[in-house]
């Protein structure tokens, strides 16, 4: 597995590398054989260390934590025990949920944009028609496989991760579909059918 270790503001010393490294290898490999890839990123903010910790398995899913502490040593820890615990929780849910793909679809590349606000015409700029300092600047691109799966396999997934939203193409009738995550702590799916 390939591990690459980024420190923000703090200087990792050889120690905490090889910590990091042996911990994450184990956490991973105690449930997976292989995994493709690893990342961790150490940062410190005030008094506060952070510890993110994001592992690609061989599915293709990508399971990430994060934990604060007042060492950079038990911010890591906490942080590999809640990757831990949901590679764990992905294993069982393989094993429970173990069915052949055989007839899903391939997950396709779909090119992900998002475009600023802030660039609006200038003539209404110039006339103050357009609020542009509230408009946030926002720049985002990025390539992202959209999987075939069902709708349970999509919520399982998007509560193994930390991301707020998962877009899928549903295996029942090959829509694009969404679940996410609502402010009440429950999961929403939007599918617009056919």
């Amino acid at each position: 597995m390939q591990i690459q270790i980024a420190g923000r503001n703090i200087d990792l010393g050889e120690a905490l590398k090889n910590r990091i490294e042996s911990g994450l290898e184990d956490a991973v490999t105690k449930y997976f054989d292989r995994a493709t890839e690893g990342n961790v990123s150490m940062a410190k903010d005030g008094h506060l260390y952070e510890a993110e910790c994001q592992v690609a398995l061989p599915s293709g899913i990508s399971l990430q934590s994060s934990a604060e502490a007042d060492d950079p040593y038990a911010a890591f820890e906490l942080a590999l025990d809640k990757l831990e615990k949901r590679v764990r929780r992905y294993k069982r849910r393989l094993r429970d949920h173990h069915r052949p793909d055989s007839n899903l679809l391939p997950a396709e590349m779909v090119a992900y944009s998002v475009l600023s606000t802030a660039d609006e015409d200038e003539s209404e700029v110039d006339s103050g028609d357009v609020d542009t300092v509230d408009a946030p600047a926002v720049i985002a691109e990025q390539q992202t496989n959209i999987k075939t799966m069902t709708a349970s396999m999509a919520v399982m997934q998007l509560e193994l991760t930390e991301v707020p939203a998962l877009m899928f193409r549903n295996a029942v009738h090959g829509g694009l579909n969404m679940v996410y995550r609502r402010n009440d702590g429950n999961i929403g799916w939007v599918d617009p059918g056919k």
